[in-house]
């Protein structure tokens, strides 16, 4: 595939300016560290795009590499900022938003620790209006796969930035052009075709809780129950998800808008 060929590159050019060790998420030498402060704390940021991918282990994996980094690296992560079931095309990320918001985190944390430039932004506009406002606010961005520094103005840094997200933009727009394909020729040759079924078709029970506890209470003042309130209900009556999983307020929140 193109995408492939073209990732293959740009990964090549990384190599050339960092370590191999670094893209393994291991120290980097001394001679890519100079003008580059290493954090001693910093934030994680995580995000999948689909339903299954929450109740995958996406996140999971996610969260570990950036762990894993900031041990060899010897920065503290104090948290760790989670966009579940936002598509990465999404300028307007909940999670994001709050760890930009500096009055709020009240740790003074200006560096952010990613796993790949792709769960930043499948969108090249879209990475670079994030990277504006964390630039804007004088964050420092690090990727376990692509290195520190990444918002840096060196000419070369931010050309190898800008064409990692074209090649998620790329990657991501032939996805959706093969499904739509495959969706297609499915329907002409007169075959079923539908997606995952959703807890209306699969699981109609699970989703008449969930209404009956999103239900505003009558009464004066009173107010209805938010998505994580609901989810700590569920998981209290033993109700799992589709997976087995337990709920969380975005798993709530993915089912009552998806149904």
């Amino acid at each position: 595939m193109l995408a492939d060929f073209l990732f293959t590159i740009s990964t090549e050019i990384v190599k050339k300016m960092v370590d191999s060790h670094a893209m393994e998420g291991k120290i980097l030498p001394s001679k890519f560290r100079k003008g580059i402060v290493m954090a001693k704390m910093a934030f994680g940021y995580i995000r999948v795009s689909g339903q299954g991918q929450v109740e995958g282990d996406g996140l999971i994996r996610q969260e570990k590499s950036i762990k894993d980094y900031a041990k060899a690296n010897g920065i503290s992560i104090k948290k760790i900022f989670r966009d579940e079931g936002i598509s990465g095309t999404l300028e307007e990320r909940p999670a994001l938003r709050n760890l930009l918001d500096l009055k709020k985190n009240g740790h003074d944390i200006k560096t952010v620790v990613i796993e790949r430039m792709d769960r930043l932004a499948r969108d090249l506009m879209v990475q670079e209006a994030i990277i504006s406002d964390l630039q804007k606010k004088g964050f420092n961005l690090i990727s376990v796969v692509e290195g520190p520094d990444l918002l840096s103005e060196d000419p070369t840094r931010k050309l190898i930035r800008q064409f990692l997200g074209a090649i998620a933009e790329y990657d991501k727009s032939m996805v959706v052009s093969k499904l739509r394909a495959a969706r297609e020729r499915k329907r002409a040759s007169g075959e079923k075709c539908e997606g995952r079924k959703n807890y209306r078709e699969a699981r109609p029970d699970v989703l008449k809780a969930i209404r009956r506890l999103r239900r505003k209470p009558r009464g004066a003042g009173m107010k209805r129950r938010s998505y994580a309130q609901v989810a700590v209900s569920l998981n209290e009556q033993g109700i799992r998800t589709m997976t087995g999983k337990k709920w969380t307020g975005a798993n709530v929140a993915v089912v009552v808008h998806r149904s």
